[in-house]
């Protein structure tokens, strides 16, 4: 029987800085997922850190983490150089639901370094391009260095519309300015045939939801990932029990309305 709990040691095949203070790890290993799915992934002596794949679920040689410096695990996990080892298990929990976004336009809402499941779930549209209305992508970034998807971009907006923002332009920033909830503005939503994702810090979150439902889209229609202490990664630990709900079972994918004031 396999053990959920072991981990699996895993090389680092690529680093990159996609800010300041965010690197991209690019690890050799085949991983089968559902874009919105997450791993824990832990340094033996540092912990566990839950992250969602932020590449493609179609690549089949690796896959990419992004790795935002802050606590003990993200610290440990910036002092690695390419060819060391960390430690992977999963992925867990419930990615977001494929077969109900067919058909309908998906409007794509992140902030800050809530960007990995939403650039996992864009590849996956992309590739399923036919299957799906018109698509877009809101993102907001404090200033135009921590955009983290910068060589995404170009490659994304054949077949996305893409809308960057940020709070604090530097000099030579040419793009938006302002919070991630004015993009709205430049979409063409139909509230009765639009699906919502989000992911990202939670009063943009809550913003967000307030104008989408002044504009008929119903919670039901909003779906979010989010994120909260894991260790286990399978409903036995209850660190990341919510309400009734437990992130890494339940989630990390809900409807709005399933946790709407449950987190504290």
């Amino acid at each position: 029987m396999k053990n959920l709990y072991q981990p699996q040691p895993v090389k680092i095949e690529k680093i990159e800085f996609l800010s300041p203070s965010v690197k991209l790890l690019r690890l050799k290993k085949r991983l089968n997922f559902v874009p919105g799915q997450f791993v824990l992934a832990g340094l033996w002596g540092y912990g566990e850190a839950p992250f969602g794949p932020a590449s493609s679920p179609y690549q089949k040689q690796y896959f990419d983490l992004m790795v935002r410096k802050g606590g003990t695990v993200s610290a440990a996990f910036h002092s690695l150089k390419k060819g060391d080892e960390i430690t992977v298990r999963g992925p867990y929990g419930n990615g977001f639901p494929l077969d109900f976004f067919k058909g309908k336009d998906i409007l794509m809402v992140s902030g800050g370094c809530g960007i990995p499941p939403i650039a996992s779930l864009t590849e996956y549209l992309i590739k399923n391009r036919e299957d799906f209305g018109r698509i877009y992508l809101a993102y907001g970034a404090t200033n135009p260095d921590e955009i983290l998807i910068k060589d995404m971009v170009d490659r994304w907006q054949k077949s996305v519309k893409v809308l960057l923002t940020v709070d604090a332009p530097t000099p030579d920033w040419r793009g938006r300015v302002g919070f991630v909830t004015e993009l709205i503005k430049e979409m063409k939503v139909n509230p009765l045939d639009t699906v919502v994702v989000m992911c990202g810090p939670g009063p943009m979150v809550a913003a967000m939801e307030k104008i989408l439902k002044s504009i008929g889209i119903t919670d039901r229609r909003i779906f979010i990932s989010e994120e909260r202490k894991m260790q286990c990664g399978i409903g036995k630990c209850q660190h990341c029990a919510t309400g009734e709900k437990y992130v890494c079972l339940d989630g990390p994918v809900f409807n709005y309305d399933e946790i709407d004031k449950n987190f504290d």
